[in-house]
């Protein structure tokens, strides 16, 4: 049996459509996030060492796996039959092996970036927070933002050439980039003047499957294409 350690408003969320596109049974474990620091509970270390979600525990195997990208190819060769991958040695795979690893690999630092950077001000003891001020909105305006664009014009640019990211056909590539996006579109107006990207958001979420892990897991605030919360 497959057990997901699922974190809330966190990556594990994919990890949930994933099966429930595979039609595989699994169970939950859930865990909330410090309200005051927003990480983690240090109960998920008991799990794994670094105390990060998603994880998942298999027993078929005796399997305890992290990150996001080795969790959705661990469960595509098990279980997939073929399914939601492009065959090998064609140039869909290697696009979707390229989308399955730039999601966390390139995508996602710069809008980790962001979050850190417009928490600064606020997380700063009281007497610094001006100049923490001025820091970030430095950091943001000089380094982050034209990065974080970069890669928003990329996603749109790629999914004009195509109608999903490793193609013609929906692949577990397009669950891995579900959450950069998701992201962006919630923290960086990905969706403005991007049509194909607002495209790809609104056709995930209206998947039975999508809406079935959203249903399993709970409130997830990335839930639209406008990154408004739902649930």
């Amino acid at each position: 049996m497959i057990t997901v350690h699922h974190l809330d408003n966190s990556r594990s969320q994919r990890v949930l459509w994933l099966l429930e596109e595979l039609e595989l049974p699994y169970d939950i474990q859930f865990y909330k996030r410090d309200p005051k620091t927003m990480m983690a509970p240090k109960s998920l270390r008991a799990i794994h060492p670094l105390g990060k979600s998603p994880v998942i525990t298999d027993t078929d195997g005796n399997v305890t796996l992290a990150e996001s990208g080795a969790i959705i190819e661990y469960l595509i060769n098990k279980y997939g039959n073929g399914r939601l991958a492009p065959a090998r040695d064609t140039p869909e795979y290697t696009r979707f092996i390229y989308w399955l690893h730039y999601a966390e690999g390139s995508a996602m630092p710069p809008l980790l970036l962001k979050l850190i950077f417009g928490m600064l001000p606020k997380k700063a003891p009281l007497p610094f927070r001006p100049l923490a001020f001025l820091v970030s909105k430095g950091a943001q305006t000089q380094l982050i933002n034209p990065q974080v664009k970069l890669h928003m014009d990329y996603w749109e640019r790629s999914l004009s050439e195509s109608e999903w990211f490793a193609g013609n056909d929906f692949t577990a590539a397009d669950i891995q980039m579900s959450f950069p996006l998701e992201a962006a579109a919630a923290r960086a107006g990905a969706t403005d003047n991007r049509p194909h990207v607002r495209t790809f958001l609104r056709r995930i979420h209206d998947r039975p499957s999508y809406q079935r892990a959203l249903h399993r897991g709970g409130a997830y605030a990335y839930a639209n294409e406008g990154g408004r919360p739902t649930l």
